[in-house]
């Protein structure tokens, strides 16, 4: 069965004291256009996660989101002692040479300068690594899910499209027939308005009418377009079928554009138009599918 390819999937995982949660989401794309958003700490995941998402999940415009938040307050502030006593130090000597009364808040200038206090990045250590690409696993699992219920609706709307032109196929035939009396007609109402009656060879007349009978038959492009319409209908049930769909619906355009140019009958090329709708339709909604 088809896949549509917008798609959202979602996971959590803890680490720690980190909550990570991935997002994944999908727009339809001809190719795979990946694109991460990752913290600065989950940077030397990103080869690890592209090359999990082009086999997951194939196809598409899709941006893959992890970020981060910490169950509780941090307590990753470290105090550089050592600085922090060299810093004191020199301020206290300072304030001995020139004679001024050392200040009860020197310790506070002292924290205030740099590299007395140092903030720790947040890192994950690399054995958890497995544990934040099983949740972009687990997101891209939602995602497809997500992909398959599109695809299902999507499915429906396109079977739909097809057994419309299919129906107005069998329409046609009513019109057929009327079509080459009406050629007829008119050369013999031609033949009569210019007096050629006498020159006229009533077999080179059968012959003309030979070769429009043929030209007018519409029956080969009644049976491709068929055909067309039935492959169309079983490749449905494929999966990662989209681009073999587009194909086939371009076949099927270039015949109902040839029934449209050897109709010769209103009434044919106004169910022609209805077809071309429809098959407009079905273009449109083959772009999505994956």
């Amino acid at each position: 069965m088809i896949q549509s390819m917008t798609g959202f999937g979602k996971s959590e995982v803890t680490i720690d004291e980190l909550q990570i949660n991935v997002e994944v989401k999908s727009l339809n794309s001809k190719f795979l256009d990946l694109s991460l958003k990752l913290p600065s700490a989950f940077k030397n995941l990103d080869l690890s996660v592209r090359s999990f998402v082009k086999e997951y999940l194939k196809r598409g415009k899709i941006e893959v989101m992890i970020h981060y938040e910490k169950k509780e307050a941090s307590k990753k502030i470290i105090i550089n002692k050592d600085q922090l006593i060299n810093y004191y130090n020199q301020l206290s000597e300072v304030s001995n040479e020139l004679k001024l009364k050392i200040d009860s808040d020197l310790i506070g200038y002292a924290l205030k300068l740099p590299e007395v206090i140092q903030h720790k990045k947040d890192t994950v250590e690399e054995d958890s690594n497995g544990e934040i690409l099983n949740a972009v696993k687990e997101a891209c699992k939602d995602l497809n899910s997500f992909r398959k219920k599109e695809g299902n609706a999507l499915n429906k709307e396109l079977v739909k499209y097809v057994n419309s032109i299919l129906e107005s196929l069998k329409e046609i035939n009513q019109y057929e027939k009327e079509r080459l009396p009406k050629v007829r007609d008119k050369l013999k109402k031609a033949i009569d308005e210019l007096n050629l009656k006498s020159q006229v060879d009533e077999k080179r007349l059968e012959q003309e009418l030979i070769f429009y009978s043929e030209k007018l038959d519409l029956t080969e492009e009644k049976v491709r377009l068929k055909e067309h319409c039935n492959h169309f209908i079983d490749s449905t049930k494929e999966l990662n079928s989209g681009k073999k769909l587009g194909f086939i619906s371009q076949e099927m355009g270039r015949e109902i554009n040839t029934l449209g140019s050897k109709a010769n009958n209103i009434s044919i090329q106004k169910i022609v138009v209805g077809m071309k709708d429809e098959l407009e339709k079905i273009k449109e909604q083959v772009l999505n599918v994956l």
